[in-house]
C-alpha cells in the first residue's frame, strides 16, 4: 500500500504534531479539516512543531471547514476530542474510500473498541462513545488500524504545537497479525520520526494506557492537583489503586488482562513528576472532558461484563457532576 494522500482531523496538540512531521516527508500531501482560529493559523503558517527549541514548518496541502473539500484519502488520522466525534463522524464519510486507513489518535476508549475482542465481548457496541453507532458507519471499523499515543504536546497557540517529551506510537490491527496497511502506517510513521511499535494486541496497549490514565485524569480535574500531588497523598493513592484494581478486573474478562500492579504503575507515574493532565488542562480553559471516553466507557463495559466498579461509579458520578456544574459536559 502507497499512503500519498493524509487528512489530519483536529489539528490541536496530538494532531498538529502529527502534521508537522508527516508534512516534513517530500512524498506526502498533508491535509488537515480545522475550524476558527486554527484553520486560519494553518492557512497563514502551514504546520507548526516546536521541538527542542528548533520550529519545523511546512505547507498544509489542502485545508478546509468541510471535509468533503478535500476528497478521498489515502491515511485518516482522527485526532479530535473525543466529545466531539460523534457529531463530526458522520461529515467525514467523504474523506473514506474502500482503501483508505483511518488512524485514530485519541485518549480512552474509541468507538472500534469492540472490533477484534474475544469471546463474549467480540463486537461490543459502546453507546457512551458512539451513540447510535455514527462513528462506525462513517468510519468502518474494518478500516481502522489502532494506535496508542505516548507523548506529550500542548497547543502553544492556534496552529502551532509544543512538543514537550515522547515520540512514541503503538500501532496494530484490531484482529491483531499484520497486513501490508498495517507495515505501510508504521514505515511512514517512522520516517516522520516516531518510535513505532507495531503491537500484536493493539486492545491491551489501549487498556494498558487507560489503566494509567483512568484515575489521574477525573482526580486532577476534580482537584486541581498535578499528578505528583496526587500520588503523594496517601488516601488519594490509596484511591486511585481501588479503582485501578477494578479496571484490570474488567481487562481480564475482556482479554486486556495487566500485569502490572497499580503501585508498580504509580512508580512509573511518579517518574513523570508535576504534569497537568489532559483533562485538568480542559478543565481551566473550560473546555468539554473526555469523561465518557476515559471512564464511561470503562463502566459501560464492565456493566456488559458483570464486573462491579463502585470506586469508579463514585470517582465518575463526582466527576460528571463537578464538569455539569461548570457546564463541561451535556446536564
Amino acid at each position: 500500500m502507497k499512503i500519498e494522500r493524509i487528512a489530519i482531523v483536529g489539528a490541536g496538540a496530538i494532531g498538529g504534531c502529527l502534521g508537522a512531521r508527516l508534512a516534513a516527508l517530500d512524498d506526502v500531501r498533508v491535509g488537515a479539516v480545522a475550524r476558527g482560529a486554527t484553520l486560519a493559523a494553518l492557512r497563514a503558517h502551514g504546520w507548526r512543531l516546536d521541538v527542542g527549541g528548533e520550529l519545523l514548518q511546512s505547507p498544509v496541502h489542502g485545508l478546509a471547514e468541510d471535509p468533503a473539500a478535500l476528497g478521498e484519502q489515502d491515511l485518516v488520522v482522527v485526532a479530535v476530542k473525543q466529545p466531539a466525534l460523534p457529531a463530526l463522524a458522520p461529515r467525514l464519510a467523504p474523506l473514506v474510500g474502500p482503501h483508505t486507513v483511518i488512524l485514530p489518535a485519541m485518549n480512552g476508549v474509541p468507538w472500534w473498541f469492540g472490533h477484534g475482542l474475544p469471546g463474549s465481548a467480540a463486537g461490543m457496541k459502546l453507546a457512551t462513545v458512539d451513540p447510535g453507532g455514527a462513528c462506525a458507519r462513517a468510519l468502518p471499523t474494518a478500516r481502522v488500524v489502532g494506535c496508542v499515543v505516548h507523548l506529550a504536546a500542548l497547543v502553544a497557540e492556534p496552529g502551532r504545537v509544543l512538543l514537550k517529551m515522547g515520540q512514541g506510537l503503538i500501532v496494530g490491527e484490531p484482529l491483531g497479525g499484520t497486513s501490508a496497511r498495517l507495515e505501510a502506517v508504521s514505515a511512514l510513521l517512522r520516517r516522520a520520526g516516531f518510535d513505532v511499535t507495531v503491537s500484536p494486541a493493539i486492545h491491551r496497549d489501549t487498556w494498558y494506557k487507560l489503566w494509567g490514565n483512568i484515575t489521574m485524569n477525573p482526580v486532577s480535574a476534580l482537584t486541581g492537583a498535578t499528578a505528583d500531588a496526587i500520588l503523594d497523598d496517601p488516601q488519594v493513592r490509596a484511591l486511585c489503586s481501588a479503582v485501578m484494581e477494578e479496571v484490570a478486573a474488567v481487562g481480564a474478562r475482556i482479554g486486556c488482562g495487566i500485569d502490572q500492579t497499580p503501585e508498580d504503575r504509580h512508580a512509573v507515574t511518579r517518574k513523570l513528576g508535576a504534569f497537568k493532565t489532559s483533562m485538568l488542562q480542559d478543565v481551566e480553559a473550560g473546555r468539554a472532558i473526555e469523561l465518557d471516553g476515559i471512564v464511561g466507557a470503562v463502566r459501560e463495559i464492565a456493566a456488559q461484563v458483570g464486573v462491579a466498579t463502585p470506586f469508579l461509579d463514585a470517582l465518575f458520578g463526582l466527576t460528571r457532576l463537578m464538569a455539569r456544574v461548570r457546564g463541561l459536559v451535556a446536564a
